[in-house]
């Protein structure tokens, strides 16, 4: 009999992670033209866009340990309720400084929040499907990436940017409500410990990097690195380069298709994962990713658009996923916290750095130039995935 997949905690945590997505995703895509249509440079538009994700990744290298001492549901609570206060902060936003502020403090309460739905998550998922659950789960993921920036933009056409922050707060309530509702205490190591002080008072002696990261887990974390710079310049840039090369209509449907493709493609992919291995996935992925860049950025048109579109959901879309399922596969109960923190945290670098690199570069050379650069760095993945893990598999 095969392990139940759809349990409460799943729900639980689908839920909150969805609509972390859609605050997420919805935000940043409309944000860069709030901020240049406030009167502020494409550069400072792309840092108040990557800033929140810089806030995310603070706060996500402090909760792997927060979570360890105080439990994973408690840090939950406490970051989705400092997302939620942040998401209403927008509304009192008068200037570039105080926005530069909210994004930093709502990426804060997201990083964590995140951090600790996402191994909640994980740890609640049936081994014996363990990719398969992963695919369905990530799902999550995939609705927010392609609802989120839809969404966004038919409200920023229609009710602006406070429609958006408006939309980003009931999104961040329901998260806090989600969490509330998710039972940890079967699942989380912090109620296994409680009460053995020994333990914890070693654990406090001597500060090392373990404390902070899962080393092991660095090598996979560095692929999703190189694959978020991807991932970032269609996210960030998209409607900027719609209006550049007269492509509004036809840009509008990208994230569609995007998650078209993500819903059909990830459950199928977990699945082969589970049979097939690493390897059969990854390569083909990143490669798909990197080619569908690079034809947007050569001839930018309605084919193109699509071909990119399906090229993106199976490259980081997809390896979101499947790199998630290394990380936690290889982790111990003990190091999952760490391993989750580290491969979101360089998850959360990629994308927040990404946009301030980019938005230079396309302030300096153009758009087109940006893609290029971006679809190099996401080849970049390739070599580093062969070297640390793939060349290892017998698969």
């Amino acid at each position: 009999m095969k392990e139940k997949i759809i349990t409460r905690n799943f729900l639980c945590t689908f839920t909150a992670q969805l609509c972390l997505a859609l605050v997420m995703y919805t935000l940043m895509s409309t944000i860069t033209e709030y901020v240049t249509a406030m009167g502020a440079s494409v550069t400072i538009a792309g840092l108040v866009s990557g800033l929140y994700v810089v806030g995310g990744l603070f706060s996500r290298i402090y909760s792997g340990s927060a979570m360890e001492k105080n439990g994973w549901k408690k840090i939950a609570v406490i970051f989705s309720i400092i997302h939620f206060a942040a998401s209403v902060m927008y509304h009192f936003t008068t200037n570039i400084a105080l926005l530069l502020i909210v994004r930093f403090i709502h990426g804060i309460g997201f990083g964590a929040t995140m951090n600790a739905v996402m191994l909640i998550a994980m740890s609640s998922l049936p081994k014996s499907r363990y990719g398969e659950a992963t695919g369905y789960f990530m799902m999550s993921t995939s609705l927010g990436v392609a609802v989120g920036p839809f969404v966004g933009g038919l409200i920023y056409d229609h009710f602006g940017g406070n429609g958006c922050f408006l939309a980003a707060g009931i999104f961040s309530f329901i998260i806090v409500i989600s969490v509330l509702l998710s039972e940890t205490k079967n699942i989380d190591p912090y109620y296994l410990r409680k009460g053995q002080k020994k333990i914890l008072s070693e654990k406090k002696d001597r500060f090392t990097l373990n404390k902070l990261f899962e080393i092991k887990a660095i090598p996979i974390s560095l692929c999703i690195f190189c694959l978020c710079f991807g991932y970032a310049a269609l996210m960030s840039f998209y409607r900027l380069y719609a209006q550049e090369t007269n492509l509004t209509k036809e840009f509008s449907s990208f994230f569609l298709i995007y998650a078209a493709v993500l819903l059909v493609s990830r459950p199928f992919v977990g699945k082969l994962q589970d049979k097939i291995g690493d390897n059969a996935i990854c390569y083909p992925c990143i490669t798909a990713q990197v080619i569908g860049i690079v034809l947007l950025a050569w001839k930018p048109c309605m084919i193109t658009i699509i071909i990119c579109a399906i090229c993106g959901a199976l490259g980081y879309g997809t390896l979101n996923s499947v790199l998630n399922v290394i990380v936690n596969r290889q982790a111990s109960d003990e190091r999952r916290p760490y391993a989750v923190t580290t491969y979101w945290a360089f998850s959360d670098l990629g994308v927040g750095i990404a946009p301030v690199i980019l938005g230079a570069i396309a302030a300096s050379s153009g758009y087109h130039v940006l893609y290029y650069v971006s679809a190099a760095i996401s080849l970049i993945a390739l070599p580093i995935y062969w070297y640390f893990w793939g060349r290892k598999r017998v698969k």
